[in-house]
């Protein structure tokens, strides 16, 4: 071949190589993604707030306190005719020094006691196809699962856009077509392509007409059972959209069975649904009442990140912003925070230090670099607090935003980073708002002023300061941008 040839088929292979990069960034999400729900309101409590935390006392003893899981329990016990699961992990792979739990044969156990008490009963669970090496070995507790007449479905990431566009584009190219889940590159090459299923919920009838969910950043996964979560139990109209969504995922993920037993009865989740709007900017009413009122809406992927900006971008001087989050690093989220510090919001930050031990990548990456980012560009007037682990993670993922007649919160599954708010990884969160003198508003407010005032009992610490992890080493810094930017980041 001369060499004016191999520089056509250079520029070829290139051309392709972008081509297939661009098309797989900007493609049309497939159906249940990117969905923002109707605006219910409800009674305020329809809505339970829960949390997971882990510490350790003076001694070093691990202080475990759970609540998630029973609720998920619960949920699974009170259904009858069906229930729809979506987690990201799922199994036994006990890691050791963790308080075990066991959480995934607990579920496991409910979920086939279920189905043999009700043989109507219909169970859809989905999960990342990771749990299963890509196809490449099975789950025993999936198939466990599957034997009792659950439908498993491997969520298709295939379908979803591309967030390592370098690598994903040479993958769909050339080595897709040979990496068999058998083969020796199967696993290995999927994974790099950074995209996985992170919903971690479960909604089902309520036994009652209804629907029940429990939305949350827990796993059932054994080596997870130690970390901090939080969750939220709530039922509503508004759960229709979060059915629609995980039925739609289920379908473009091969699933073939039929939606319809699974519909309230009634008809359709797009019926229209009393107490709910399409949007709403209204105040909650004055008074008393507002007190027993609350504002429920479902929010999967890129939705999340745009109500979530809205909201911070309209804080005003006297409002709050707390953040409890296990990754911090999504430019559009950081930006909001500097500005609203700049308009005299108060923000305060709980965060995991992502050390080397316990974040699987980078020590400190993105939480420490971000984090004196933020301090720095504020002025001290954005505050920082790490969280205290031992082994586990401080893996919660919530929003509170406090103005003077409302307090708005976000909690699920997205971190604040690109993969989970821009449209790349399955996510959902719930968004709630509600008068600052409910019972759940001053659940969540609770909830983080405990940890960051380390109000315990028997010398518990849950929060350093931030001086304990800092890190404004430019280096560490430039490399989290890099890595999250061009899509080559684990979180």
């Amino acid at each position: 071949m001369t060499a004016r040839w191999r520089r056509i088929a250079l520029l070829c292979v290139l051309a392709a190589w972008i081509g297939v990069a661009w098309r797989q960034a900007v493609k049309s999400l497939p159906p249940g993604l990117h969905v923002a729900s109707m605006i219910c309101e409800q009674p305020a409590g329809e809505v339970t707030f829960l949390a997971d935390i882990t510490a350790a006392d003076a001694y070093g003893r691990p202080t475990v306190s759970q609540g998630i899981f029973d609720a998920v329990l619960q949920v699974v016990r009170t259904a009858r005719r069906f229930i729809v699961l979506d987690y990201s992990g799922f199994g036994a792979d006990v890691a050791t020094g963790t308080p075990q739990r066991r959480p995934s044969a607990a579920l496991t156990d409910a979920l086939i006691e279920a189905r043999r008490s009700a043989p109507d009963l219909r169970v859809l669970f989905i999960t990342d196809p990771a749990n299963e090496s890509y196809g490449a070995a099975r789950s025993p507790e999936l198939q466990l699962l599957r034997a009792a007449g659950v439908e498993v479905v491997l969520a298709e990431l295939d379908r979803l856009r591309d967030s390592n566009l370098a690598y994903s584009s040479l993958w769909r190219l050339a080595l897709r077509w040979w990496d068999t889940p058998s083969g020796p590159m199967g696993v290995a090459t999927r994974r790099l392509n950074f995209k996985s299923d992170g919903r971690r919920l479960v909604i089902a009838d309520d036994g009652r007409g209804g629907l029940a969910a429990v939305v949350g950043s827990a796993t059932p996964r054994d080596s997870e059972s130690g970390w901090s979560n939080v969750a939220a139990r709530a039922s509503g109209g508004a759960l229709e959209a979060l059915l629609a969504s995980e039925l739609a995922v289920a379908q473009f993920s091969g699933w073939a069975g039929s939606s319809e037993p699974f519909l309230a009865p009634s008809g359709a989740p797009t019926r229209a649904l009393p107490g709910c709007a399409s949007a709403t900017t209204a105040a909650l009413p004055a008074g008393g009442a507002s007190n027993e009122l609350s504002r429920l809406q479902v929010l999967t992927e890129g939705a999340i990140r745009a109500e979530l900006l809205t909201r911070l971008d309209t804080t005003l001087r006297g409002d709050r912003i707390d953040v409890a989050v296990f990754h911090l690093a999504e430019r559009g989220v950081v930006e909001s925070l500097l500005a609203a510090a700049r308009r005299g919001v108060d923000v305060r930050l709980i965060l995991d230090p992502n050390e080397a031990a316990t974040s699987g990548g980078t020590a400190g990456l993105p939480n420490q670099p971000v984090a004196s980012e933020l301090v720095a560009r504020s002025g001290g007037a954005i505050r920082v607090r790490w969280y205290r682990t031992h082994g586990e993670r401080f893996h919660a993922a919530l929003v509170l935003i406090h103005g003077a007649q409302r307090t708005w919160l976000t909690l699920g599954s997205a971190q604040l980073t690109r993969r989970a708010l821009d449209d790349y990884n399955l996510e959902a969160n719930l968004a709630i708002e509600l008068a600052p003198g409910s019972v759940l508003a001053q659940q969540a407010q609770q909830y983080f002023d405990t940890l960051w005032a380390n109000r315990a009992s028997l010398g518990v610490e849950y929060t350093a300061d931030y001086a304990v992890f800092a890190n404004p080493a430019q280096s560490d810094y430039w490399l989290g941008r890099l890595l999250e930017g061009a899509g080559l980041a684990m979180f």
